[in-house]
C-alpha cells in the first residue's frame, strides 16, 4: 500500500488459502473467514471479534481487503456446483484453525467433555509432541486475554469455540530436535565410513535407552530457540565419563523435551488450572517409548494415548457436532 499500491489494484479481498477453497466451494464473491484464523494475522481483537480497524486505519491499510468474519463452527455458504460427487446446495463450514480442530480431535468420549461436547473440558490437557510440541487446555467460558501482547510470555491464548480460549504453551522443539539427532549421529558414521539408514538409528537409540532407566546428564534442546526467547539454544550439561553413552544421551534428550514445554508451562500452573488427566498425543510420542516414560514421570495426573491429534479428523467433529 505504501510502496506499490497499484499492485492491490487488481485484488478485492485478501484471506487464508482455506478461505479461498471455501469461496471456491461457494462461489461467493468475497471471503469469509473464522476469529481463528483472522487471529492469526495478529491485528484482530479476539475479544470483541472485530478487526482493529482504527489501529489499521491510522496505518494506512488497505481497509476494503478485510474479510467478513463468523463464528468458529459456523456455516460459510452452500456448494454452487456439484464437486466430487458431493451435490450442489451442500453446507460447507467456515474454515477453522489447525491447531484447534486437532485439539478437538483429541476428545474422548461425550462424558470427557463436561457441560456439552463442545468443549475440551477444563479437567483435561492435550500434549502433543510431532515435529514441534504443545501443551494446552481449555479456558473458563469466561475469561479474556490481556489486552495487549506478551511477546515474553511463554503462553498464548488461541480462540476455540463459541467465544472461549485454549491456553497454549507451543515449543518450536519437539520431534525435531530426535530427528536433528539421529540425522547429526548418521552424518558421523558416514564421516567414519559406516552408511546407516536413519530409521535402523531411530530404533537402536530407543533399545539403548531403554536399558537406560536414568541419566543425569542434562539437555536443554531448544535448537530453534522459543517464540518467547528466540535467542535461548541448546545446551547439553553436567557431563561426565559415565554418561556419555547412547542410552544416556537419549533418555537425556527426551527428558529435555519435556523439561523444556514443562518451563513453559509448569506443574503448578496446570494443578491450579484443575487439570486432573492428560492426552498424550502426536507422531513422536505414538513412535517413541521414551518419550511416554518421560511424559509419566513429568506428569502426576493420569496419562492416556491412542487418541491422536488430526485436524481433519476434528474439523469433522466440530460440524457434525453442530448438525
Amino acid at each position: 500500500m505504501k510502496f506499490r499500491p497499484q499492485f492491490l489494484e487488481d485484488f478485492a479481498v485478501a484471506g487464508t488459502i482455506q478461505d479461498y477453497v471455501v469461496s471456491m466451494l461457494c462461489g461467493l464473491d468475497g471471503c469469509v473467514m473464522t476469529p481463528q484464523n483472522a487471529a492469526s494475522w495478529g491485528f484482530f481483537n479476539t475479544s470483541s471479534n472485530q478487526w482493529n480497524i482504527d489501529i489499521l486505519k491510522g496505518a494506512g491499510f488497505p481497509l476494503h481487503l478485510l474479510p467478513k468474519c463468523v463464528s468458529s463452527g459456523g456455516v460459510a455458504g452452500h456448494t454452487c456446483s456439484e464437486w466430487h460427487g458431493i451435490p450442489a446446495g451442500t453446507p460447507v463450514g467456515a474454515a477453522l484453525g489447525d491447531f484447534q480442530c486437532s485439539v478437538y480431535s483429541c476428545m474422548s468420549a461425550r462424558t470427557d467433555a463436561g457441560l456439552n461436547s463442545w468443549f475440551v473440558p477444563l479437567a483435561l490437557t492435550v500434549l502433543n509432541i510431532s515435529t514441534s510440541s504443545q501443551l494446552t487446555y481449555a479456558m473458563p467460558a469466561d475469561f479474556r486475554p490481556p489486552d495487549s501482547p506478551q511477546p515474553t510470555s511463554p503462553i498464548s491464548y488461541f480462540p476455540y469455540f463459541e467465544d472461549t480460549y485454549l491456553a497454549v504453551a507451543a515449543s518450536l522443539n519437539g520431534g525435531n530436535v530426535l530427528a536433528t539427532f539421529v540425522e547429526m549421529l548418521a552424518a558421523w558414521m558416514r564421516d567414519l565410513g559406516a552408511d546407516p539408514s536413519e530409521s535402523c538409528l531411530y530404533q537402536k537409540l530407543i533399545h539403548c535407552a531403554l536399558n537406560q532407566a536414568t541419566s543425569d546428564l542434562q539437555v536443554s534442546p531448544t535448537i530453534l530457540g522459543e517464540r518467547h526467547n528466540p535467542l535461548c539454544l541448546g545446551q547439553v550439561t553436567n557431563i561426565s565419563p559415565s554418561n556419555l553413552s547412547l542410552g544416556n544421551v537419549t533418555r537425556a534428550l527426551c527428558r529435555g523435551i519435556l523439561k523444556n514445554i514443562f518451563t513453559m508451562m509448569s506443574a503448578d500452573h496446570l494443578q491450579h488450572a484443575g487439570v486432573t488427566k492428560i492426552v498424550g498425543s502426536g507422531s513422536a510420542i505414538a513412535r517413541n517409548e521414551i518419550l511416554r516414560q518421560e511424559v509419566e514421570k513429568a506428569f502426576s495426573q493420569p496419562v492416556i494415548y491412542g487418541q491422536n491429534a488430526d485436524s481433519a479428523v476434528g474439523v469433522a467433529m466440530v460440524f457434525c457436532d453442530r448438525s
